[in-house]
């Protein structure tokens, strides 16, 4: 890793990190020593008391522009999946499950390309903000492979059976405001908007306690691997563990009282 260069940067504003994907590449192709760094970072932030929320953005060009070709170029299928439980991050291993682990609210703030692993990452946050010239795509095909961290499973459940399977069959980008119809994004803003909006959204959830942030998180996490009645199990226990937080009876003192709360994530 470059030390004058690091690949990922963090800015810290009040409650919220703000962390930038920077590889000298600005497309920001997703290489081990980027995956690592942002893995790094996140398990910083899960294990700082003081953030309660993140926002994830790249550069001018690009949220990230998939997995890093030239590092995958040389594999073999044996090596591949031999090396997944560790070391070929390029080529989807244990750190991409690192960052779907992330417990806090994470939002991605897009521009320019989010493609095959760059769209994935995006998928893995709870929001996703795009400026208007976001590009989101699944091009595995045109290099004859099939995605690897969600691109098949995620991305139906997030725009629907036809538009993935278009995004994933062709593998022709869509834009952002076909990314906002399809449900993929949450919001679309002008470009010079996109981080204040990423930022303000981050800030409107920190202003919450944290342990109810974190159950908010699993519990709708949950709803994506369990079946209904499973999920409304675990939500209404959620509800019930809410009442042993001092953040719950603060709370609804301050409803009563027509007060903003003070939270002590506890």
């Amino acid at each position: 890793m470059n030390d004058r260069h690091p690949p990922v940067r963090t800015a810290y504003e009040d409650r919220v990190a703000v962390v930038t994907l920077a590889s000298e590449n600005p497309l920001n192709p997703l290489a081990d020593d980027l995956v690592d760094a942002l893995v790094a970072e996140l398990r910083r932030i899960d294990a700082d008391p003081a953030i309660r929320a993140t926002v994830l953005t790249g550069s001018s060009k690009a949220f990230a522009a998939g997995a890093d070709v030239k590092a995958m170029a040389p594999q073999d299928y044996a090596t591949a999946f031999r090396q997944d439980v560790k070391a070929m991050a390029p080529l989807i291993g244990r750190n991409w499950d690192a960052i779907r682990a992330h417990r806090k609210p994470l939002i991605a703030a897009v521009r320019g390309y989010a493609l095959g692993g760059g769209c994935q990452l995006a998928m893995m946050c709870d929001v996703v903000v795009a400026a208007e010239d976001a590009r989101f795509g699944q091009p595995e095909v045109v290099l004859g492979i099939v995605a690897g961290a969600g691109g098949t499973q995620p991305l139906p459940h997030a725009v629907g059976k036809s538009l993935a399977m278009q995004m994933c069959l062709t593998g022709a980008p869509i834009s952002a405001a076909e990314a906002l119809a399809g449900g993929l994004v949450s919001k679309v803003v002008p470009t010079d908007r996109l981080l204040p909006e990423a930022t303000r959204l981050a800030r409107s959830m920190a202003a919450h306690s944290l342990p109810v942030l974190l159950a908010i998180k699993e519990a709708v996490n949950r709803s994506f691997e369990s079946s209904l009645s499973e999920g409304l199990l675990f939500e209404r226990s959620q509800f019930h563990t809410g009442f042993a937080l001092k953040d719950q009876k603060e709370g609804i003192a301050a409803f009563r009282e027509r007060r903003d709360p003070a939270f002590a994530d506890e």
